[in-house]
């Protein structure tokens, strides 16, 4: 197979582009035209939007999405893709992932297509007003639709082992839920030993600096100015405003947004904002070649979240990222860093701690929320769990796994937006990320430049690594061939392993 990258041969600027592929051309991007726009309408949604206009934006949603899904499984977009003749290693990557989409999405009815978007966009205005009121029974009628329409999705899509199946491939192509199981089992007999030796090893710094005074303008400021002095990220492609769940959303790679959230905890905005940042980058990393098609985008939720995790985690948790950016911190929050140094805000920020919300939780913990999540979203697409009983079920696994109970909804089955979006499947992606994260860091310090700039937190090295070997596909490669490709193996969580035992023993001195 011919990668498309940088170097690949194409056809000359002068020849002429097959009529087919102009036709599909038209039609491939009449449609990620419309889903723009749709992004555009949910990210609105998120951040400005009166809630009187809940109800009429649903409805405008549902429009959309039901105009692409005719328009994408129309009879001639399926004779284009047919008639296609790819020219080029582009031509025939755009081809075969819109051949894959298409025959996923003509499985689904626009009918269905519309009932679900409705359907979401009601869970998710009930979700915001239940966790406001920490009042679960007030969700739960929409989550049980989220279940019935997910197992519906399932069974038209059909599947072999499991219908879970059916719904992880939306977010990672090829994944299987015994996968994820197998994986899930690997890593949490790897890590339980480490987190109780943690546990047991005591406090390795003053951690009431995490809630002292960080003005809320301050956070921002300072979270979005790093972004773009470390990280890249510009305010000429890309814009940052509040939500109440931290996300990205794009609408070409010219056009970024992210969002933070604001907390006397100020690590959830600082971090939060350049977690967001590693899926911005990406997206402005794909190849513009890819635009207006199906190929413009990640790979898949796993290989985005390993950037988003390795920004906030591999380079912004690290010691020499705070050896360079204390002094602006210090000037950004004198009231947070009186009386430390580099060093003590770096063990700080990297506390192990058991804690309620997953979007706060440490490296060492934090799969384990994960893990639960993915293990509740199996018993109730199975029927083993009923809906109203996920509170309890979510309590129960809270503190087999991390020793806590929640004290209300909010804090615990109610924190997460996923589920109100109908997003079943979405969760084991982030800790597939968590372990393609170092994998990818790994290999890209095999190049000198690449290690001595993540010494010194000058990422200019990486980021352009990362644009050569993982940004610029899009979806010309899966994530499989992907990760081979970029670190000469197959995902493994060795590296993700050994980086925990070497980075958190070092920290509270376990060796």
């Amino acid at each position: 197979m011919t990668t498309p990258d940088q170097t690949a041969p194409e056809a000359s600027p002068t020849t002429p582009v097959h009529p087919t592929m102009q036709a599909l051309g038209r039609r491939l991007g009449q449609v990620s035209d419309l889903n723009a726009a749709a992004s555009l309408l949910s990210w609105e949604q998120e951040t400005f939007m009166p809630e009187e206009a809940a109800p009429v934006r649903g409805q405008q949603l549902a429009t959309l999405a039901g105009l692409s899904h005719e328009l994408f499984t129309a009879p001639d977009t399926g004779e284009l893709l047919t008639a296609a003749q790819p020219q080029t290693p582009t031509d025939e990557a755009v081809v075969r992932v819109a051949r894959r989409d298409h025959a996923r999405a003509t499985r689904l009815p626009t009918d269905f297509v519309e009932d679900r978007t409705r359907a979401q966009n009601e869970a998710h205005h009930a979700w915001i007003e239940a966790r406001r009121h920490s009042d679960f029974s007030a969700f739960a009628p929409h989550l049980e639709r989220m279940m019935d329409l997910a197992r519906r999705q399932a069974d038209l899509m059909g599947f072999g082992e499991h219908p879970y199946d059916a719904l992880i491939d939306d977010y990672e192509p090829g994944m299987r839920a015994s996968q994820v199981q197998a994986v899930f089992a690997d890593l949490r007999d790897r890590t339980l030993p480490l987190l109780e030796r943690i546990r047991a090893a005591g406090d390795a710094a003053d951690y009431s600096v995490l809630t002292r005074p960080f003005p809320p303008q301050a956070q921002k400021d300072f979270a979005w100015r790093v972004a773009g002095e470390a990280f890249g990220l510009q305010g000429s492609f890309a814009r940052q405003d509040e939500s109440a769940h931290p996300f990205q959303s794009n609408f070409s790679r010219s056009d970024i947004r992210i969002t933070t959230r604001v907390e006397p905890y100020w690590p959830a905005c600082l971090f939060g904002t350049w977690h967001e940042t590693g899926h911005a980058m990406y997206e402005r990393g794909v190849h513009e070649r890819w635009a207006r098609t199906p190929v413009s985008a990640g790979a898949s939720l796993g290989v985005h979240e390993s950037q988003s995790r390795m920004f906030e985690n591999l380079l912004a948790r690290s010691l020499p990222f705070w050896e360079r950016y204390f002094p602006q911190l210090q000037q950004a929050a004198p009231a947070v860093t009186e009386g430390l140094d580099a060093g003590a805000l770096y063990r700080a920020v990297n506390r192990v701690n058991p804690s309620l919300i997953r979007v706060e939780a440490d490296e060492v913990t934090y799969n384990f929320h994960v893990m639960l999540r993915f293990e509740l979203e199996l018993a109730l697409l199975e029927g083993s769990l009923a809906v109203r009983d996920l509170p309890d079920a979510w309590n129960a696994k809270m503190q087999a796994y991390l020793g806590l109970t929640p004290p209300d909804d909010a804090r615990g089955v109610l924190q997460d937006i996923h589920w109100s979006a109908g997003l079943i499947g979405y969760f084991p992606t982030y800790t597939l990320g968590n372990l393609l994260s170092v994998q990818l860091l790994e290999a890209a310090q095999r190049d000198p430049a690449v290690a001595q700039g993540v010494g010194a937190a000058e990422y200019g090295p990486l980021r352009a690594w990362l644009v050569e070997h993982v940004h610029q596909h899009g979806r010309s490669l899966t994530p499989a061939e992907l990760t081979v490709q970029a670190t000469g193996q197959a995902l493994t969580a060795d590296p993700y392993v050994a980086y925990l035992h070497r980075k958190y023993g070092g920290i509270y001195r376990l060796d």
